[in-house]
């Protein structure tokens, strides 16, 4: 059993914060003024070409600024679990049901998902974890490329696997890694219309362990 982290174990990361973490990332290589869909873009997932291009618009070095955006923005998750802004979701206890060994697979900065795991105990779930670097590079890896679901289905070493997501690049990066996916539906993805069909649509993580535990959860099975 493989699971993606923000939006499935705690709660996603605010565009705001995103934003205004950015923000000081540009601030912090002398850029004061930035345009609106140049944040936007950074924010939704940004291409190592368009980091690219939008560095080249602010005449900056796109390693430099880069290397400010990941400091500021992990700094910035840091600080929203903290506070409480971001929290763990309050069904992830019964993931201690679960017989299968489990790992965890993230967009986010490995170093971020290691301080939300151990924030909220959630380490003796799990076998094993991934997060990306934090490096342009790392950029070419997230999902939908299933570069890290493949690194842990291989320290897991098991026959069949299952990837619990809540985006269609979870189920897209499922589907290339050749396993099954869940997409959970939780308050900021309840009402998404998906493009691709995942293996099964649920409620809550409660739902995976049914399917973990081979019972069926009629409502839940998208085919």
């Amino acid at each position: 059993m493989l699971f993606d982290n923000d939006g499935v174990l705690v709660t996603p990361p605010a565009d705001e914060t995103q934003a205004a973490a950015t923000r000081d990332a540009f601030r912090a290589v002398g850029v004061d003024a930035v345009a609106q869909h140049h944040l936007d873009a950074i924010v939704s997932g940004v291409t190592v070409a368009d980091l690219s291009e939008i560095c080249t618009t602010y005449d900056l070095e796109a390693e430099t600024f880069w290397n400010a955006r990941e400091h500021h923005d992990a700094r910035s998750q840091r600080q929203a679990f903290r506070t409480g802004d971001r929290d763990c979701y309050d069904d992830v206890d019964c993931l201690s049901a679960l017989s299968q060994n489990c790992g965890v697979v993230s967009n986010n900065h490995h170093s971020t998902l290691a301080f939300v795991l151990e924030r909220f105990d959630l380490e003796p779930l799990f076998e094993t974890y991934y997060g990306r670097e934090k490096t342009i590079e790392s950029l070419q890896l997230k999902k939908p490329n299933p570069h890290y679901i493949e690194r842990a289905l291989s320290d897991l070493d098991g026959d069949s696997a299952l990837y619990v997501g809540d985006s269609e690049s979870d189920l897209i990066a499922a589907d290339r890694a050749g396993i099954d996916s869940v997409f959970v539906r939780r308050p900021h993805c309840r009402n998404t219309d998906l493009d691709v069909t995942p293996t099964y649509d649920v409620e809550t993580l409660r739902d995976v362990v049914r399917i973990a535990d081979g019972h069926s959860v009629d409502e839940s099975r998208a085919r």
